[in-house]
Parts: structure tokens; C-alpha cells; sequence
């Protein structure tokens, strides 16, 4: 099996605090590792449990959703409750995987990493 790895793309125009943004991200990692399969989710566990985290630029992370399930990939969209930082129902963080590298990668590919 190829390498997996999880990828956790943030909403960079809501400007999220780092404490905000390390929360939404565990939020988006646990609600797609939920929806992998068990075989992929103990190989990734065993392997590492690879994740990168990366700004959304000018994607919408809708439409990133939309490309993971195309592609039949395990993904969570995190819609924020609203009680700090943004309104109710914003889009912060969206996690795909655990997969494989390349077929994240090919939906990912020209994102770079927050900072």
C-alpha cells in the first residue's frame, strides 16, 4: 500500500487565532478519521498517522469537499458553533483523509502549508 497521510486545510480569511486553529484542525482530523474505513485507519495508525496542515489560499473548502467525495475520499467539513471567535455555521477547517498520498495530493497539490 502506498503512503497515506492526512491532509487538514484551514480557512485562512477567517484569521483564527493559533489557539482556534489547532482546535478546529483536531476537530476536522477526528471527524474524517471517523469516516476511513478500519483497515485504513489502523495502517495509518501504524504508520505514523502522517498529517499536514495547510492554508486554504483562494479554495473554498466546499469545494474541496466536493472533490474529496468525488474521489471517494474520507472527509470532514468543521462548521464552528459560533461561540468565540467567528459567526455560527463558518467553514474553519476541512480534513481529508487518511488516503493515499497522490490522490490527496492531486486535490491539494498547490496549497502550502499554514504558518
Amino acid at each position: 500500500m502506498s503512503e497515506l497521510k492526512q491532509v487538514i486545510v484551514v480557512n485562512e480569511q477567517l484569521g483564527l487565532s493559533k489557539g482556534k486553529t489547532a482546535a478546529q484542525v483536531a476537530h476536522a482530523s477526528l471527524g474524517a478519521y471517523k469516516k476511513a474505513g478500519a483497515e485504513k485507519r489502523e495502517d495509518w495508525d501504524n504508520k505514523g498517522a502522517k498529517k499536514v496542515i495547510l492554508g486554504s489560499g483562494d479554495r473554498k473548502l466546499e469545494d474541496l469537499l466536493t472533490d474529496a467525495k468525488y474521489n471517494k475520499l474520507p472527509a470532514y467539513l468543521v462548521k464552528d458553533a459560533g461561540h468565540t471567535e467567528v459567526e455560527p455555521g463558518s467553514k474553519t477547517a476541512l480534513a481529508i483523509g487518511p488516503a493515499e498520498s497522490d490522490k490527496i495530493d492531486s486535490l491539494t497539490g498547490e496549497l502550502r502549508l499554514i504558518e
